[in-house]
């Protein structure tokens, strides 16, 4: 059961002005191989198909609040991209005037297949597949496989950064790059109580220091690195037997926190007239069919 909160994770910046190059490139960090898509549909499927669990519960209980806390990603994602794309199509143009020549050519299912919104697939176009899902069943080897699915989204993080100055995009990419240094160091830690292999010590995965990147920083400093949110009101209460200790990232103490971020309010993206969205005015379709007949 889910209880869905109409806010953002955290407050995002309001785009400027649009940027179709950057929200082509955000695109894998939603449907792309190791996109929040993948995350949060790995831990999903993990928490629901995880057998015995009571007998494990941490570890229920940690890949379980960690899904949760993915499907806010995926939201997260999805805004940055819409907000990239508001206003990249000229206000009121008619079809005749073709204004989607040149602007579609970054990523073209924004604007052929959607109405100005993020799709769920990758930065080629590729369609999310249901065969990223790795569930074996097998605790040890699935939570390996969160680790290194973490580990490989934020090399995807840190190239969509290197790949754009647009300030949304970046402040973006500095939370995910945060939390899911989170989930990593998480996952790290639950392999050590399995198998008391240091996994931490394998961090980070690519070796830039996460407070290197300016966006991301300014959430460490809020302490976001050290929280793992149980995203429920009252249920996870074992989370601390995994989480616990200190973060490889800066030597902090980790904590639980019962709940969710305080999070930030959601934007509403302005309609998109010259491609139907949310529709069109009828009278203004019927000069528009006359005008063709002129010619």
């Amino acid at each position: 059961m889910y209880l869905r909160i109409d806010k953002l994770q955290y407050e995002m910046p309001a785009p400027t002005e649009p940027d179709t190059k950057a929200a082509a490139a955000v695109q894998d960090l939603l449907g792309g191989r190791f996109g929040e898509m993948s995350t949060v549909m790995n831990y999903t499927y993990q928490s629901f198909n995880m057998r015995g669990h009571k007998k494990i519960q941490p570890y229920y209980e940690l890949v379980s609040a960690i899904a949760a806390e993915e499907l806010g990603h995926i939201e997260l994602v999805a805004a940055t991209i819409n907000g990239l794309l508001t206003g990249a199509v000229p206000d009121g143009a008619s079809p005749e005037d073709a204004p989607l020549k040149g602007i579609a050519d970054d990523y073209p299912g924004h604007f052929l297949a959607n109405g100005a919104g993020a799709r769920v697939a990758g930065a080629g176009g590729e369609p999310w597949q249901g065969d990223y899902v790795f569930n074996t069943g097998n605790l040890k080897l699935d939570l390996l496989h969160n680790f290194f699915l973490e580990c490989g989204a934020r090399m995807g993080k840190l190239r969509v950064y290197e790949a754009t100055d647009h300030p949304t995009a970046r402040a973006m990419c500095g939370y995910l790059l945060v939390r899911g240094g989170v989930h990593a160091v998480a996952y790290a830690k639950a392999l050590e109580t399995l198998t008391g292999v240091e996994v931490t010590k394998l961090l980070p995965i690519p070796e830039i220091p996460t407070d290197k990147i300016p966006e991301a920083k300014k959430f460490m400093d809020t302490g976001a690195h050290q929280k793992l949110y149980t995203f429920s009101p009252n249920d996870y209460k074992n989370l601390a037997a995994i989480w616990n200790g200190t973060t490889p990232e800066d030597g902090s103490q980790v904590e639980v926190v019962d709940g969710h971020p305080e999070g930030g309010e959601k934007q509403e993206f302005a309609e998109a007239a010259s491609i139907f969205v949310p529709g069109y005015d009828p009278g203004k379709l019927a000069d528009i069919a006359a005008k063709l007949m002129e010619k």
